[in-house]
């Protein structure tokens, strides 16, 4: 988007939080799961979830949603603005948690509930150049190399045609790493989460009713005046970690080359970086969080800040 046209959309976060729960918005997010899952998907309910929380801190650094959909399977949705190293570990705690939440005491594990994970990320996680990452889980033979399948029993038992369709999927969508045309309607999806703009010719499903309902237009002057603070706490934060993990690195460089060897440098590193998150910590109280909900958001231990 031109960066001197004012914004006409609000972000797809905040609209999560605001609009997605209503069963009036449910064609706008049927339309972006379905463009990235490749099928049609009909939600049936918004589960509750920690997003219900308002301020964004209080979601320990993310934004979720949780839906059923008209198979049984459920799915998560995140977005994630801050650089995490453990982030891949989260997903799967995650997807873990709403597993045992929905076990029934008792109930056969061929019952386990199918999760599949989105994660909308705007900052760099691990190798890689593409936009858009799926990941799943299979088996393959040792020795001969073969993938294992299940039996028509199993497949009969589980409902599921293949291994894959028991375990979690992982979509990871690297909002950042999209430079690049809207050339298939999945595409016109990732342009908005990255330019917040929807454009008249796009066809994505549901992506010309999510330019109506999310038109800043729309919002009255309370909404609005939630919505610019909003996004003014995202730009603090995120300065926050910015400059802080880049002092970090500085720092722990020069501690570690003191060491002269390999592992001082990391060592050296690895103590930067967690006086860092100590920092931004610091300033996050300092604007009025809670040392609990600062210490979350910057991945310490409460009891390191308060002594």
């Amino acid at each position: 988007m031109n960066p001197r046209s004012p914004r006409k959309l609000i972000s797809f976060d905040w609209a999560m939080k605001r609009l997605l729960r209503s069963k009036a918005n449910f064609e706008i997010l049927e339309g972006f799961l379905s463009e990235l899952l490749g099928e049609d998907i009909l939600i049936l309910e918004i589960l509750e979830s920690e997003s219900n929380k308002e301020s964004r801190s209080h979601k320990f650094n993310r934004v979720d949603l949780k839906v059923k959909e008209s198979k049984g399977e459920i799915i998560i949705i995140e977005v994630q603005f801050e650089r995490e190293y453990d982030y891949l570990q989260r997903m799967l705690y995650g997807t873990s948690r709403v597993i045992t939440e929905h076990q029934k005491e008792g109930e056969a594990y061929s019952k386990l509930i199918k999760v599949i994970s989105v994660n909308i990320l705007y900052f760099d996680l691990g190798h890689g150049t593409d936009y858009i990452y799926h990941g799943t889980t299979t088996f393959t033979g040792i020795h001969d190399h073969d993938k294992l399948e299940l039996d028509t029993r199993q497949q009969k038992q589980y409902g599921k045609s293949r291994i894959s369709d028991i375990y979690p999927d992982y979509y990871l969508i690297k909002v950042n790493n999209f430079n690049r045309m809207a050339t298939t309607s999945l595409d016109e999806w990732i342009y908005f989460l990255k330019n917040e703009e929807i454009k008249d010719e796009f066809k994505a499903k549901g992506i010309q009713k999510a330019k109506e309902s999310f038109s800043l237009l729309r919002m009255t002057d309370e909404e609005l005046r939630a919505y610019n603070s909003y996004q003014d706490s995202l730009r603090d934060q995120a300065s926050y970690v910015e400059t802080n993990y880049d002092f970090a690195r500085m720092e722990g460089k020069e501690e570690g080359i003191g060491e002269g060897i390999r592992q001082g440098i990391e060592i050296g590193i690895e103590q930067g970086l967690e006086k860092g998150k100590l920092e931004v910590a610091r300033r996050l109280v300092a604007k009025g969080m809670s040392d609990e909900e600062a210490a979350a958001i910057a991945g310490i231990d409460a009891e390191l800040l308060r002594h």
